[in-house]
């Protein structure tokens, strides 16, 4: 209990540390990969605990070693390629690589699975436009076990990734509690989709950005810098 109350309070700080800096986007620049993920001035970046509607502090996934926030799902530009295979249901996607222009993607690669993935991004409106943006660095002891376990709960904890498709309210200061228009219209994307894939690792430079362009080293070598 002593260890996971100090993993949760360490994933708390950094959550706080960002929150702090009030970053306009976040990009990750590596082989293949070039993005920048826009966020909302709402945008708040969370961590592993949260609280039922009576007070009950819990865990939700077990285990967690992410911090993330709900991204401004018109703002993410650029190319990634995944680092991990991905396990949807009946496919394992490799290779993955997307290109977003002007929020959505536009352009889908794999070597395996890319026509489940063009399924996924046609299901509704809001399935091509981001939802969640997740920072993990390689202090992950999911992803020091060198393992895939096709299981994105799990691999999902191993690297940084993102995910197309349905963004979590709770993440944009103000909109729990709207409905989906509203939501949407304080940038919360909606879809019935919510497919998180891993982008991060040694080679991944994350740098947060302010409004005006300038780059603050986020993760560097698999290692977080900011302080």
């Amino acid at each position: 209990m002593a260890a996971w109350q100090r993993h949760i309070k360490r994933l708390d700080e950094r959550a706080r540390t960002l929150n702090e800096h009030r970053f306009d986007a976040v990009r990750f620049r590596g082989p293949g990969t070039d993005l920048t993920v826009g966020l909302n001035q709402r945008s708040r970046w969370r961590s592993a605990e949260t609280e039922t509607t009576f007070g009950r502090r819990h865990l939700p996934n077990v285990p967690t070693e992410e911090v993330f926030t709900t991204p401004d799902y018109r703002r993410t530009q650029g190319t990634v390629r995944s680092t991990m295979p991905l396990a949807l249901p009946g496919n394992i996607i490799r290779d993955l690589e997307l290109r977003f222009d002007g929020g959505r993607i536009v352009e889908v690669k794999a070597s395996t699975g890319e026509d489940y993935v063009r399924t996924q991004i046609h299901s509704d409106d809001g399935a091509a436009r981001l939802g969640e943006v997740a920072l993990v660095d390689g202090t992950s002891r999911v992803g020091q076990t060198g393992l895939v376990f096709f299981n994105t709960l799990f691999d999902e904890n191993a690297t940084c990734h993102i995910a197309y498709g349905r963004g979590i309210a709770q993440s944009v200061e103000g909109a729990e509690g709207l409905d989906p228009e509203a939501q949407e219209e304080a940038g919360v994307n909606q879809s019935s989709v919510h497919t998180d894939f891993m982008i991060g690792g040694p080679e991944v430079d994350v740098d947060g950005l302010d409004a005006g362009g300038s780059a603050t080293p986020i993760i560097r070598g698999n290692e977080w810098q900011l302080t």
